[in-house]
């Protein structure tokens, strides 16, 4: 299925959950071993009845889908998701029974409940996960400090696929933040993660086997590209002259429509703002028709003179004006500089 920007969720595999620091890390964690339907689940020797995207078991289990191995840890980091409203759990202090469900789990059980003793849980390394696009969204918006696994989901997150409005993605899976976020910057990405500029480009440099950066001309700011997004179809990343193609395609459109509104509107509010602004601008508008142009084929310099000696002699043809030259195409009206009995001036062209 195409992930466009409309859709309000992302695939990621679960062989692919992200490593490092961030309560987005632990998460995704949880959310990839919850039940996948209502049923009856078996663990450590225990049947428990749960629903979809809950999981129940003990405190030992919990620490080994995370990955921690202090049993604090891991209660602080359920705190820390309970807190920030990403899910809800409970721990009885007799049984010591801990039950937690994800609060923006996706995918709906539509089937019938598992009552025998198939599988309910998610396996591990499995499939893949659904992730809502705002899920990090809370965090940008609380001025929370971003770790590395926050980053790497926030980046997944604003994944689209062949979006009409975004032409680079119409080539590989490309990072997108809203409407007019297809160029990104440095110091945008570290505003919203609270970082320096630094920190993001060394992010990028450690992860840039998912995330592939292509600089833009002058300050137009950079596209990121996500290559291990599932597409479900053979995709290659565009080298640095189709993009510079595409781009320069889409300013194309955006100059000539420029012109005809400049005439309308003296102001030209359209062409406002910053390099970056103005080509994110460009970039949603004029996106369509850029993506349908077909790459141009190279075609060898057409060689009209053969030449095995120096040309000594130019052959004017009659005029008026003196000054043409004939080069078996056209006739070039040109000023002929001849020094040494070679021809100095503009050879033939088309």
């Amino acid at each position: 299925m195409k992930c466009l920007l409309k859709y309000r969720w992302v695939k990621l595999p679960r062989t692919l959950l992200p490593a490092g620091k961030g309560v987005m890390g632990h998460w995704a964690r949880l959310a990839s071993r919850a039940a996948f339907r209502k049923g009856r689940a078996n663990y450590c020797g225990y049947v428990n009845e749960v629903d979809t995207g809950t999981w129940s078991g003990g405190v030992t289990g919990l620490k080994s889908i995370l990955g921690v191995k202090d049993r604090r840890k891991a209660l602080e980091a359920m705190d820390t998701l309970a807190y920030l409203g990403y899910i809800e759990y409970t721990l009885d202090p007799k049984t010591k029974k801990l039950t937690y469900s994800i609060k923006d789990y996706v995918v709906k059980c539509s089937g019938e409940p598992c009552l025998g003793p198939g599988a309910v849980y998610a396996t591990d390394g499995y499939g893949f996960l659904c992730l809502p696009r705002d899920i990090t969204q809370r965090l940008a918006e609380g001025g929370y400090t971003f770790g590395d696994a926050d980053a790497y989901l926030d980046l997944w997150c604003h994944t689209v696929w062949q979006d009409p409005r975004n032409a680079f993605s119409c080539a590989a899976p490309a990072v997108q933040y809203g409407q007019y976020g297809a160029a990104l910057t440095l110091e945008t990405l570290g505003l919203r993660w609270g970082w320096e500029k630094t920190k993001v480009w060394r992010f990028l440099q450690k992860h840039q086997d998912a995330f592939a950066l292509h600089k833009l001309p002058g300050s137009f700011g950079c596209l990121i590209f996500n290559t291990q997004y599932p597409t479900g179809e053979v995709f290659t990343l565009p080298d640095q002259a189709e993009i510079i193609r595409i781009l320069g395609e889409i300013r194309i459109q955006g100059r000539n429509t420029h012109s005809r509104l400049a005439r309308q509107d003296a102001r030209g509010s359209r062409m406002s703002g910053t390099d970056n602004e103005r080509v994110n601008r460009q970039i949603a508008s004029y996106s369509k028709p850029a993506s349908t142009l077909p790459s141009p084929v190279p075609v060898a310099p057409e060689n009209r003179v053969a030449v095995s000696a120096p040309i000594t002699r130019a052959y004017i043809s009659p005029s008026n004006c003196g000054n043409c030259d004939y080069d078996c195409a056209r006739i070039i009206c040109v000023k002929i500089s001849v020094s040494g009995f070679q021809i100095r001036g503009p050879c033939s062209g088309p």
